[in-house]
This record gives structure tokens, sequence and C-alpha cells, in this order.
């Protein structure tokens, strides 16, 4: 019986793989968005202060699991007073809501080196499930002997769920600002090294 159970035993254990944590490096890495203005034209921007970690492993992906925080004050789309107004209440309202954050719930879809992450996304204090599509870039040692992995993310998200609901009418019907927000994520961790405790 105890040769039986050993003999199970090897056949499971080795499907259990625990995943390498990732400390997000923004030094590599971009939160990036876009939005239609004047319906006619599209305007880019990102978020440059971030943090966040992920727990991944290539052969168990859909175990993987995430989180981020943004800093909404690091908005920057190229224009001072435009960059002003989104901080303003009208649009995230940084002093009430100085954060954003993403906490994954699921990976499925997973294809080869493309996948789904599902989670739920706070902003201005409000939160709604996405769906981000996600490419899996690789992983690779830096010259430092830093073991990293990178992933490149997108989704598309309407800014009025979150409150984000200023607007002005054009003459031609139109509006300011668009609706629909495609994100566009690009990011590079660093392996967690686990010390020793000691005995």
């Amino acid at each position: 019986m105890k040769k039986i159970v050993s003999f199970v035993a090897c056949l499971i254990l080795p499907t259990f793989v625990s995943a390498a944590e990732y400390k997000i490096d923004p030094t590599h890495s971009t939160v990036g968005f876009k939005i239609k203005h004047l319906a006619i034209s599209t305007v880019a921007g990102s978020f440059t202060d971030f943090t966040g970690s992920f727990e991944f492993e290539p052969s168990k992906i859909e175990a993987s699991k995430a989180e981020a925080q943004v800093s909404i004050k690091s908005v920057d789309t190229n224009q001072g007073k435009r960059d002003d107004h989104l901080r303003s209440p009208d649009f995230f309202d940084v002093v009430k809501f100085p954060e954003m954050k993403f906490v994954s719930k699921k990976v499925s879809d997973v294809k080869g080196e493309s996948f789904k992450v599902d989670g739920d996304l706070t902003i201005r204090g409000i939160t709604k499930p996405v769906t981000l599509d996600v490419t899996f870039g690789g992983v690779a040692k830096d010259p430092w002997n830093n073991e990293r992995a990178a992933f490149a993310a997108t989704t598309k998200i309407n800014r009025k769920d979150f409150g984000l609901t200023w607007n002005k009418a054009l003459e031609t019907g139109g509006l300011v600002v668009g609706e629909e927000v495609t994100v566009n994520i690009e990011i590079e961790g660093i392996k967690e090294t686990k010390t020793a405790s000691a005995s």
C-alpha cells in the first residue's frame, strides 16, 4: 500500500509548479492610454509613477496573479494645462482619489504565449471588472544576473463607468472627449530572490 501511495505522489507532485514572484520595474515598463479628441483625432498619454507585482510560471500560466497601483498625479499627456484638468475634480480628482488599482482574478484562454486576465480595476473609488489581452514576451537575464519577465497587455474601458463624465458638446453634434479609452501596457518584472531563513 505504501508503494502505491508513493507512486501516486510522484505522479501528482510534479504538476504543482511554484510560480515565481516578480516586482514590476517601472524604468522598463509603460502604462499608456489613448482617447479620441473632437471625434477626429487621438490623444495619447501615460502614467509615470506606478508599482506592482505578479506571480508567473510559463508552464502554469493559468495560475498567474498580478496587482498594480498607479499614482494618478503622474498623468502625462505632454500638455501641462490638460494634465492639470485631468487631475481636477472634472476628471480623476486626485485629492480625493490619488490612486488607481488593478487586481487580477482569473487567467484564461491560454493560447501559446497569449492569454486573458480578468480582474478588478478601481478608479475614483469605483471598481469594475476588466479583461486584459496579454502576450508573454519571454524571460531573460540582465547583465547583473537578474531574471526578468516581460508582457504586453491591452484593454478598452468606458471612462464614464468610472465616474469620469466631464465633456462638452460640439456644434457638429460630437463631443470634445471620447468615452472609450484604449489602455496599452508594457510590463517588465524582476524576479524576487528569496533568502533562506536561519535555522
